[in-house]
């Protein structure tokens, strides 16, 4: 399956439900603590809290504050997802599918939403697209012989009446033409749509998040070595599963026969102790063969562990293990489908690195089966990207807002424009862009008009100088395109602020 759109609401910061498409590569931007990383630990918590694997632990305190005074204790985390299984055998004997169960919205997409109460219990709903009619609703919490019961009062054909599904899918038939088809939040806990979502969990994504400010503790599993979280992946191969089985068989036979033999001798002794034991031996399901890799890790000429290294060697690894992930899964056909949630992967990295890391996550996004969910704070790792692959996360009028259209001052998409947006970035090559724009569209003018001036000296091609009135955005231009003229004092970091601003509001006023 593949994430599509992610909903959140009542989580941390945000009080009202925000939403946002997702691509294969998808990065979230925006000011310090505006809630890039509440995202991702909130899908950390929705993939992983049931089955213990959630780096992050949720509690009363992640529900919204203000939600919070208003009594409203109920978080919300809402999934929606397109490329699942067409069909699905719910048992040996009945097989169905979701558009036939009426389980997917209006978009047909299955929308799968989890309820936490006060940081705490979890509920599992499904939103779809369901039909209402008294006549027909609620038939995936009846019985057979409830569903039996309606075919024959109602004269309904129906090719099998001991398929739940086939039955099912007669009686909605039947109704066609009244269905009264409804968004509503459908329990995944009762009736047939709990098996249902037994067999939909084993399709969700692996979900890996791989945090910033991690704990260097060698309990952090994340910390010590990234191929732990590929150890998960690789034991999830058919091949290898099938190949585990046949040994945990082959030591189950030999267990069984060791007991057998033991309790046979202990009968001999004392038969009535003997006749009271049984050997409880594991089923080969429920053995966690990836525990037997857990301490699988790479260290150094003097056996010195990860987590005891610097941190930008610790990313530097993180960085290979994501290149070499990228020509693994380009070469392997059905692997898992595995979602990648990477907070700042520029951390204790140089350019260059950053450079490398985004050309990576690029190739592995384009993977089969595989997802990049990131934040950053880094310029340089905006500027590798497309306009596709960014969310801007801002507040408007008091709510948390995540922007996909990366709209401004310019009229077009500008790279230096989501990082000054994102993280007030001052730069020269900015203001050659918003510079340029106003040449271009002959509004230089206007713009000049009414503003103080100041003096710039001009160094002519004889070398000889000539003192002209400038305003600031023209000083400053001139310094940036003539670093070789000395004889002007440098502009601040203020000014090239000041200017930039300056543009941008005349820009915004055309």
């Amino acid at each position: 399956m593949r994430l599509k759109k992610i909903k959140i609401k009542n989580f941390r910061s945000y009080s009202e439900q925000v939403e946002t498409s997702v691509s294969n590569l998808t990065t979230f931007v925006g000011k310090n603590d505006i809630g890039k990383s509440t995202i991702l630990e909130a899908l950390d918590i929705f993939f992983n809290k049931t089955n213990g694997k959630a780096r992050i632990k949720m509690d009363k305190d992640d529900v919204n504050k203000a939600c919070l005074l208003d009594n409203n204790k109920t978080t919300e985390i809402s999934l929606i997802f397109d490329d699942f299984p067409a069909r699905l055998v719910i048992d040996s004997t009945n097989e169905t599918s979701l558009e036939a169960e009426h389980l997917l919205n209006s978009d047909g997409d299955l929308e799968i939403m989890k309820k936490y109460t006060n940081g705490g219990s979890e509920k599992v709903f499904i939103s779809a697209n369901h039909p209402t009619n008294s006549n027909c609703s609620d038939l995936l919490l009846k019985t057979q012989r409830d569903l039996q019961n309606i075919i024959n009062d109602e004269n309904i054909e129906c090719e099998n009446r001991t398929k739940n599904a086939v039955m099912r899918e007669a009686i909605w038939s039947h109704f066609s033409d009244d269905l009264d088809l409804e968004e509503i939040l459908i329990d995944v806990t009762k009736g047939e749509t709990k098996s249902i979502w037994n067999k939909l969990e084993s399709y969700l994504p692996l979900y890996s998040l791989f945090q910033s400010d991690r704990k260097n503790s060698d309990g952090d599993v994340e910390v010590q070595d990234p191929l732990n979280d590929a150890v998960k992946q690789i034991m999830s191969d058919e091949e290898i599963q099938s190949t585990l089985d046949i040994i945990a068989r082959q030591v189950e036979e030999k267990l069984q026969e060791v007991a057998d033999l033991t309790l046979e001798k202990l009968r001999e002794m004392n038969p009535e102790i003997a006749d009271s034991l049984n050997p409880d031996i594991p089923s080969s399901e429920s053995l966690k063969w990836h525990d037997v890799f857990k301490k699988v890790s790479i260290t150094g000429d003097e056996d010195i562990p990860i987590n005891k290294r610097g941190s930008g060697v610790k990313r530097l690894i993180l960085l290979n293990f994501f290149r070499a992930e990228a020509e693994r899964r380009s070469r392997e056909r059905n692997v898992p489908t595995v979602i990648y949630a990477i907070e700042e992967p520029e951390t204790s990295q140089h350019s260059a690195h950053q450079k490398l890391l985004v050309k990576a996550l690029i190739e592995l996004a384009g993977s089969d089966n595989t997802q990049i969910l990131m934040t950053t704070h880094s310029p340089v790792v905006v500027k590798g990207l497309s306009f596709e692959n960014l969310r801007l996360i801002l507040t408007r009028d008091s709510n948390k807002v995540i922007e996909q259209e990366l709209t401004g001052q310019l009229p077009y998409p500008s790279l230096n424009e989501v990082n000054y947006t994102a993280f007030e970035e001052i730069t020269e090559e900015y203001h050659n862009e918003l510079y340029g724009y106003l040449d271009g569209e002959g509004l230089l003018s206007d713009f000049k008009d009414g503003k103080e001036t100041m003096e710039y000296i001009r160094l002519n091609s004889d070398g000889s100088t000539q003192t002209q009135d400038r305003i600031l955005t023209e000083y400053i231009r001139h310094q940036i395109h003539h670093p070789e003229n000395t004889h002007n004092v440098r502009f601040t970091e203020s000014q090239l602020a000041e200017s930039i601003s300056l543009m941008r509001d005349h820009i915004d006023n055309q």
